[in-house]
């Protein structure tokens, strides 16, 4: 299993201390020190929409300019807005066997998917 996301951001530190508070052993991939590139967030996009993989609430995505957020209208140009800036991706992205089991971090969402 791997989780995907940025290691500074809050909803990440509570997944990775959730998963570690119950012993369950996770990948962690930093988005910005081990990158993405477009075959991982085309899979992705095959999963879920490309509205619900942009975090439209982030400060990544305030950060733009009304013209650069006009311009995110469809899986491409959400692609190329994610390659180009990674922490625009909601996170974190909680994948096993190349399939996304949870966006964002939930305690109870995870705590039906992952404990036994």
């Amino acid at each position: 299993m791997k989780l995907y996301g940025i290691p500074n951001c809050n909803t990440v530190k509570k997944a990775r201390a959730w998963l570690a508070e119950n012993h369950i052993d996770v990948q962690f991939h930093d988005f910005k020190k081990d990158g993405v590139n477009a075959t991982l967030i085309n899979s992705w996009l095959q999963q879920v929409p490309w509205e619900k993989l942009v975090n439209r609430a982030g400060m990544t995505w305030r950060g733009l300019s009304d013209v650069a957020k006009a311009g995110i209208q469809d899986k491409p140009s959400a692609l190329r807005l994610m390659l180009e800036k990674p922490s625009v991706i909601k996170r974190p992205v909680l994948v096993k066997d190349e399939k996304i089991l949870h966006l964002g971090f939930d305690e109870t969402a995870y705590g039906k998917l992952l404990k036994k």
